[in-house]
């Protein structure tokens, strides 16, 4: 099992980002909380959960084991995979899951992609007790300072990222266009939280 891969970021995209350890390439699956912790550095160590399929070989990344925590939390909750699971980290931070969870808020929850009321509901009910538990609720901060973007290139970025998270181009250009008219200096992964409230 791979704990964590520590090593040069060598490329970063919204939903993914690819560390090199010891000559070795790993493309990883991130949220965008993950993105915003580690765009503009060069070293990063990133905790890993490894999904093992037959026709595939996944890693996701996560920036910090209580991010990592959440996810393998979430992919407990029946409906919920880790695809899933990411869109809901990509959506809100591990302290505002946590904030949803422990005041039942299901009608935030169904607001991500892919969340029906059942899952929101069940999200909550199967969790509840367990981020009590193991103190994520208690530990984790509020989330931190948005970063700017690095570049200019924010409209293609987020719609790559949505791309990416099974979004079809088209909806995807026009509400990122919108959001951007609106809030010209929005950075790129709040541009992509946003739109993932706007895409049906």
């Amino acid at each position: 099992m791979i704990e964590y891969i520590k090593g040069e970021l060598t490329e970063l995209a919204p939903a993914m980002a690819v560390v090199e350890a010891a000559g070795v390439g790993y493309g990883m699956n991130i949220s965008l909380n993950t993105f915003s912790a580690i765009q503009g550095k060069k070293e990063v160590k990133l905790y890993v959960h490894e999904a093992i399929r037959e026709d595939a070989h996944v890693l996701f990344g996560f920036a910090s084991k209580k991010e990592r925590e959440m996810f393998l939390l979430l992919i407990t909750v029946s409906g919920v995979g880790p695809n899933t699971a990411r869109m809901v980290l990509s959506s809100m931070s591990p302290a505002e899951l946590c904030d949803c969870i422990s005041t039942g808020n299901e009608r935030m929850i169904k607001t991500i992609k892919g969340i029906g009321l059942k899952t929101a509901q069940r999200i909550i009910v199967d969790l509840r007790d367990k981020i009590v538990s193991l103190g994520i609720a208690a530990e984790i901060p509020a989330g931190g300072a948005i970063q700017q973007p690095v570049n200019s290139e924010v409209k293609e970025e987020a719609i790559s990222a949505l791309t990416m998270l099974g979004f079809s181009p088209a909806p995807s250009h026009k509400v990122v266009m919108q959001i951007l008219k609106d809030n010209p200096d929005m950075p790129v992964e709040q541009v992509i939280k946003t739109a993932l409230k706007l895409i049906k």
